[in-house]
């Protein structure tokens, strides 16, 4: 069997790292999986039965984007990058993989240039396919020009293919990135990656109508979960909803405890930390109350649940916000701005939005099988041309 070699770099959240999952997932029936992560190991992460998990030593941010953070035994992060670039063209020489996929880059994680470099200069020696898996927005840079020109330099010299999981109907790459057309690669939109199902046993249904709360890797969105909480005093009363509320892999200790403290003095308050099961506690909501990212958006779409989004806008980030903003214009979701974080506000928010029936949607939800198609398509060119 083919081998295909997949690298991932979260640093904040785990969205990319879910995402990616859900790809080499639909991968497994053509090519022997190994999988590159560069992120912090999240604990109780559930890998698809064949998948092979190699951890390096783990980089990661905090929710300022301050600098990133390195682990114990290093001195700075360039000496961690060197010692994760060999790392990496070791593992490439024992794995000898048909293709390469490496997660954002370039047009994200420039910073880790040090390391994806080098191994991309490996793969292209050895006439491995090298293939970028993107997502339908870029975050852009202050200094677009030469950002994008940096990016359209490494795409050339080093990429055979460019997969972009978005529908072009609903968000264009050219939104955040001009120089589609300057890219010598094959360029391909996927659809979206939807989680699938997990095979473990349902859940079982609730005994209340469910309000589901959760902010992704925990990383960020403390003023979200605090809102809810103190919210959830006010709905006690007005609503019959049990509020279900994940605070992530990644919060800190203290706010989980002390949402946990909350949640002991209310009746409609359960805090968890993390599950694996998400898409199956939203396919059982009334409502869902969330962070904008692309994973938890994609799994509203999926299910159709009623939903608010809060937009993640740290570092200047735009892209939660320009997805979430275009899908309330379509009638699938409802925003929710800074300013209706007051608990008043917040609890007449959620009761409109219990009343509301979401538009359907119509997008490509297809990523994961079109995906898997479009890399099993670029292997068998070149066995063909070889």
């Amino acid at each position: 069997m083919q081998r295909l070699m997949f690298y991932c770099q979260h640093i904040l959240g785990i969205g990319h790292l879910v995402r990616s999952m859900e790809i080499v997932r639909g991968l497994l029936n053509d090519f022997e999986i190994f999988f590159i992560n560069g992120g912090e190991v999240v604990e109780g992460f559930e890998l698809p039965p064949g998948v092979q998990m190699i951890n390096i030593p783990a980089i990661k941010t905090d929710s300022e984007f301050r600098e990133l953070q390195i682990p114990d035994g290093f001195q700075d992060v360039e000496q961690v990058l060197e010692h994760r670039r060999d790392l990496l063209l070791n593992l490439f020489a024992q794995i000898q993989p048909t293709v390469l996929m490496v997660e954002l880059f370039p047009f994200g994680r420039r910073r880790f240039s040090t390391e994806l470099i080098p191994l991309m200069e490996c793969a292209k020696a050895a006439n491995t396919k090298v293939v970028c898996s993107l997502r339908d927005i870029v975050v852009t840079k202050q200094d677009r020009v030469k950002h994008e020109e940096k990016i359209c330099r490494l795409m050339n010299q080093y990429f055979d293919l460019l997969l972009i999981h978005g529908d072009p109907k609903f968000m264009p790459l050219e939104t955040s990135f001009s120089r589609v057309s300057d890219l010598n690669c094959q360029v391909h939109y996927t659809g979206y990656v939807a989680q699938q199902e997990s095979d473990q046993p349902g859940l079982q249904p609730p005994s209340r109508p469910l309000i589901l709360t959760s902010v992704g890797g925990g990383r960020f969105g403390h003023e979200l979960l605090d809102c809810v909480a103190e919210t959830s005093a006010l709905l006690e009363d007005q609503i019959q909803h049990q509020i279900c509320m994940f605070t992530g892999p990644f919060a800190p200790d203290a706010l989980h405890e002390r949402l946990c403290q909350i949640a002991n003095q209310r009746r409609n308050l359960i805090v968890e930390r993390f599950t694996p099961h998400l898409l199956q506690y939203m396919r059982q909501a009334d409502l869902s109350i969330s962070m904008a990212g692309y994973n938890t958006t994609m799994n509203v779409l999926t299910t159709g649940v009623r939903s608010m989004l809060l937009p993640f806008m740290g570092n200047d980030d735009q892209e939660q916000r320009m997805r979430s903003e275009r899908l309330e214009e379509l009638g699938i979701v409802n925003v929710i701005r800074q300013e209706e974080l007051q608990p008043d506000r917040f609890a007449q928010k959620v009761i409109a939005c219990l009343q509301q029936t979401p538009s359907p949607v119509t997008f490509d939800m297809q990523g994961v099988i079109k995906t898997a198609q479009l890399v099993k398509a670029i292997v068998q060119r070149q066995t063909v041309a070889a």
